[in-house]
C-alpha cells in the first residue's frame, strides 16, 4: 500500500520576502518529493503565498521528479473564478477537491472550515504567518493545537 503523506500549506495574502520564501519553499518541496514515496500538497489558493507554492509544486515536478506528488487545490465552495475556467485550473493542478463542510457552511465561515479540514487531513502544515491577525495565523494556532507538526517559514 502506497505510503501518503499530506503537506497543507497556508499563509498571508501578501508575502514581504517573496523570493526568499520561493528558494525556503523550494528546498522543502524538493526534500520531500525525494525522500517521501507519495507527496500531496494541498493549497487554499487565496494570496501570493499559494501562488509560490504552486508554481514550485510544479517547477519541481518538471525538473525533479513527477511520478510520486500531486499538487491539490481545495476550494471552500465552488467559486465563478474556477467554473468559470475549470478547463485551465483542470490542467494547471493535479486535482481540484471542494471541502464538503465548508461548502455547506456560511460563505464568511467556509474558508476557515477548509483550513481546519486541510490540517485535519495533513502530516504537515507549513506557514507563512508573521502578524498575529488572520485567517493563516488561526489556522496555524490549530494546527499546533491539535499536534501537527508545524513549520513556519518567516520564524525558521
Amino acid at each position: 500500500m502506497l505510503d501518503v503523506y499530506t503537506v497543507s500549506f497556508f499563509g498571508h495574502r501578501q508575502i514581504d520576502r517573496f523570493f526568499e520564501t520561493e528558494e525556503k519553499v523550494a528546498a522543502l518541496v524538493r526534500k520531500l518529493i525525494t525522500e517521501k514515496e507519495y507527496v500531496e500538497f494541498l493549497i487554499g489558493r487565496d494570496g501570493e503565498f499559494d501562488q509560490i507554492v504552486a508554481s514550485t509544486v510544479r517547477r519541481a515536478k518538471h525538473n525533479i521528479r513527477d511520478d510520486n506528488c500531486e499538487l491539490i487545490w481545495v476550494l471552500a465552495y465552488p467559486k465563478a473564478e474556477y467554473v468559470n475556467n475549470a478547463d485551465s485550473f483542470d490542467e494547471y493542478y493535479d486535482s481540484v477537491e471542494i471541502c464538503d463542510e465548508a461548502a455547506r457552511s456560511h460563505p464568511k465561515a467556509a474558508i476557515q472550515i477548509r483550513n481546519r479540514s486541510m490540517v485535519d487531513r495533513s502530516d504537515l502544515v507549513v506557514c507563512y504567518v508573521e502578524h498575529e491577525t488572520g485567517g493563516a495565523f488561526q489556522t496555524k494556532t490549530y494546527a499546533e493545537k491539535t499536534g501537527k507538526d508545524v513549520i513556519n517559514l518567516p520564524a525558521d
